[in-house]
């Protein structure tokens, strides 16, 4: 199910980008969002992370020289801290108990990356839009 989520939305994500030209938080994330569908408080853990990320590394760029690869890295490393203290403090979870869960620490950073270069509007409705499709081929595929 995790294989077939992420081949789904490396396939969608692509196509999406080739029509609109805007990525949906990463080639990976709608994939992971789709698998979490069922669980709101993760998805809006990472969607907050994400986007306190991105104000945090936007106001970052004020005062440091920050851009290209540098820019991504703190991104991620950021998203990365935050994801895990939201997730110990306010979850009350441990982390990594499985591949999911630590992939979840890395989304946010992508997410907040995407938010940073194209803005928070259409990167979250490319991102909700690829992971509902994401979601969907994949409840297909299971009726089949």
């Amino acid at each position: 199910m995790l294989i077939e989520a992420i081949a789904l939305s490396l396939v969608l994500g692509f196509v999406l980008f080739e029509i609109t030209g805007l990525t949906a938080g990463g080639l990976i994330a709608p994939g992971y969002f789709a698998l979490t569908f069922d669980q709101p408080a993760v998805i809006a853990t990472c969607l907050v992370t994400a986007i306190a990320t991105a104000v945090i590394v936007r106001g970052l760029g004020f005062f440091t020289i920050l851009y290209g690869r540098r820019r991504f890295i703190v991104a991620v490393l950021l998203a990365f801290a935050l994801q895990w203290t939201f997730t110990s403090l306010l979850m009350s979870t441990e982390i990594g108990h499985g591949r999911l869960e630590v992939v979840g620490f890395v989304i946010p950073g992508l997410v907040a990356s995407e938010i940073d270069r194209q803005g928070a509007a259409p990167t979250l409705l490319a991102l909700l839009a690829t992971s509902g499709l994401v979601f969907l081929v994949q409840k297909l595929l299971h009726l089949l």
